[in-house]
């Protein structure tokens, strides 16, 4: 039986820019809903979202961790992701299935590089947010311009439902603009919640912003819009009523201040987070496919509605084994029951269900709509597979994620850990889809990729720690790619005769360049069967080999469309094998007439320094090929805004600390593939660039 309505449940997210006070925020969400009975500190070791060897130690959140708790009549099941950008894949599954997100921002800050991003990823699945500026108790602290830095970049319709009453050390409490109350927060860990009357310094200024945001709420709503140009009341319910509808709908976006540090200003969050943001049935029917037709259809967030899931993290527990967690988009599921996975059209057993706080478990009997919990022992379901009824089959939308942009080569030091380490790698690659691993054909070596050095860090650091692996670990690796800048084409034979049946393919093949980012096409235009239909797929493989290997320096080719135009055959020898060779020798020569070029990843990065080291920084990052796009600043700090390739940024931390005495910081982040200077590709070529 469900003991929760559908009606008062919420899934949350919480997401912002390293350093933000993510964590810290959820931290004093559990306390203040009595999950937890003391607060966890990030800088201590002690949150409880950050449960990891490596999250405790380094003071960042690695992973996403999941949790549920209460507060006024509802359930809310939060997700804390991570700020950093080398683990962008936990925020993008997380946010594939929440339904609000709380976007935490510094208030010192404003909007800063990584906040955009996470921005972006939450336009990608249209989820509504509510903006909660943090830290308002720092020196520097600056509402008016933080929420300025909001409208500008990210949400023109970023509406302040309060204002704080004083900043930086001056900080009190905050105004409630819809009730016309000063919110101050008492007691030992702020825990009583305290109304007065407005102090008498601000009533005008909270009088013209209220003014504002009715206004701003009413435009949302014909009879609402009615009574404010009449200039009639409207009350509190009125206006929280269309407020809910529109940050539903993502037309407004609730702003929201306080100081988590110093526990002020999360009660009213967690208000705001039961009255404004939806429940599952709230939302559009979820879409998906009939894998058996490829027909589009539909699931109400009903529990009479037939079973289906979307698993959107897999991870690996020491105690119970592979966990499995999954959002529950119709239907319902008893423990010990079965599904069905149209992505493998395999049949798994759910023996166990677990409702996860954190690291720590508790078994439950069932769930239904809308839940988020864990199970554990699916054999062949990885992140993205869809779990549903068998009678009525559905496909829901995968998750798409980054390519890697860094590699680096991992040798294990012994035969033993030969074993151990292909395990750790097969398990650590279905728990993170933005970690590859291939083996040098040449060398014989693995090599292993990622989002970034933090990245390969924390896998090779966990690689050792959780599965006990002793391995040497190379010196971090571009991801370079090649591709062509004109059009060209080229024949590939391949003819062998060795008395008996010999080997015949001949493939006609003309290469064409792609947009940047557009990816790999092959078009079949073989007319009058000059190429029976069989030999194709053949071809195809022939192609995508001879594309993976590279023809300029070994890096894999992007963006390019392959057409196969002519060729012939004969009756007796030709074979898949001779068409897969003619087909890679045809690639070959085509490309190398095609003006091949190599592409390097571009970076965007964000460099906050003091003043005195304006001057230096600048001239490092020129000397590093990077283009500065904006300078500009915040309070007494400079902040640098531009683009870097990021063969040149290796070490950069080091050199920036010393550059500006270890006071200077930065965020980096993948933001295209560009051309690699002539000069500078020629000694990647010749291996002479490290």
């Amino acid at each position: 039986m469900r003991t929760y309505p559908i009606e008062k449940t919420r899934n949350i997210g919480i997401i912002a820019h390293i350093d933000a006070g993510k964590t810290t925020v959820t931290e004093r969400v559990l306390f203040y809903t009595g999950i937890s009975h003391k607060i966890g500190e990030v800088h201590d070791g002690q949150a409880i979202m950050d449960w990891m060897a490596q999250e405790k130690e380094r003071g960042i959140t690695i992973t996403s961790a999941a949790t549920t708790c209460h507060w006024l009549d509802c359930r809310i099941n939060i997700i804390d992701t991570p700020g950093h950008i080398d683990f962008t894949a936990e925020v993008q599954r997380s946010l594939r299935v929440l339904d609000g997100v709380v976007v935490v921002f510094d208030g010192t800050a404003g909007v800063e590089a990584q906040s955009e991003t996470v921005w972006r990823q939450a336009d990608l699945y249209k989820v509504p947010r509510i903006c909660f500026l943090n830290k308002m108790d720092k020196v520097g602290a600056d509402f008016a311009k933080s929420l300025e830095s909001i409208h500008k970049k990210l949400f023109q319709k970023a509406v302040p439902l309060q204002i704080p009453i004083g900043e930086g050390d001056k900080f009190e409490g905050v105004i409630d603009l819809l009730e016309e109350k000063a919110l101050y927060f008492e007691g030992d860990f702020g825990e009583k919640v305290i109304k007065k009357e407005i102090p008498q310094e601000l009533k005008e200024k909270a009088k013209q912003v209220r003014q504002k945001l009715v206004e701003e709420i009413a435009a949302e709503d014909e009879v609402l819009l009615e009574k404010f140009l009449a200039e009639k009341e409207i009350s509190v319910d009125e206006l929280r009523k269309v407020l809910r509808k529109a940050t539903i709908e993502y037309k407004l976006a609730p702003v929201l201040c306080g100081s988590a540090l110093r526990n002020k200003g999360v009660q009213p969050l967690l208000d705001a987070i039961c009255y404004y943001f939806p429940s599952p049935k709230d939302l559009p029917a979820i879409r998906g496919t009939n894998p058996k037709t490829g027909q589009e259809i539909f699931r109400k967030a009903e529990d009479t509605e037939p079973f289906s899931a979307l698993v959107f993290k897999t991870a690996s527990d020491p105690y119970v084994g592979s966990l499995s967690y999954f959002r529950v988009y119709s239907g319902s599921l008893k423990k010990g029951s079965y599904v069905f996975n149209p992505v493998t059209s395999e049949k798994e057993r759910i023996g166990r269900i677990l409702r996860m706080h954190a690291n720590s478990r508790k078994e439950i009997e069932e769930v239904f709509t809308g839940d988020i919990a864990a199970t554990v022992g699916l054999k062949k379901t990885l992140t993205g597979h869809t779990l549903c009824d068998e009678k009525e089959p559905i496909l829901l939308e995968k998750i798409v994620f980054p390519e890697p942009v860094i590699s680096i080569r991992i040798t294990p030091e012994t035969k033993a850990d030969q074993e151990k380490l292909a395990q750790a790698l097969k398990k650590l690659s279905e728990e993170d889809p933005t970690f590859k691993q291939k083996q040098d054909l040449e060398t014989g070596e693995t090599i292993i990729s990622g989002m970034g050095e933090l990245h390969l860090e924390i896998l090779c650091d966990r690689m050792k720690r959780e599965f006990k692996v002793a391995a040497k670990v190379g010196r971090p690796q571009v991801a370079y790619k090649e591709t062509i800048s004109k059009e060209a084409e080229a024949e590939g034979k391949y003819i062998r005769q060795s008395g008996g049946r010999g080997q015949y393919g001949h493939v006609w093949l003309r290469v064409k360049p792609k947009k940047r980012g557009e990816g790999y096409e092959f078009r079949d235009a073989i007319k009058g069967g000059v190429i029976p239909q069989e030999f194709i797929p053949a071809i195809k493989k022939g192609v995508r080999e001879a594309m993976d290997k590279g023809v300029l320096a070994g890096f894999p080719m992007v963006d390019l469309e392959v057409t196969l135009y002519d060729g012939s055959f004969h009756e007796v020898d030709s074979s898949e094998v001779a068409f897969k060779i003619a087909a890679i020798e045809a690639l070959k020569s085509a490309a190398k007439k095609a003006n091949l070029v190599l592409l390097e990843p571009i970076m965007r990065i964000e460099v906050v320094v003091p003043e005195e080291f304006f001057g230096d920084i600048i001239g490092d990052l020129n000397r590093r090929r990077g283009v500065i796009e904006e300078t500009k600043d915040r309070a007494n700090l400079k902040v640098i805004d531009g683009k870097v390739p990021l063969g040149e940024m290796f070490g950069y931390a080091t050199s920036l600390r010393s550059l500006t005495q270890g006071r200077g910081t930065f965020t980096m982040e993948f933001s295209h593939y560009d051309r690699v200077p002539d000069n500078i590709a020629q000694e990647i070529i010749e291996g002479k660039r490290k």
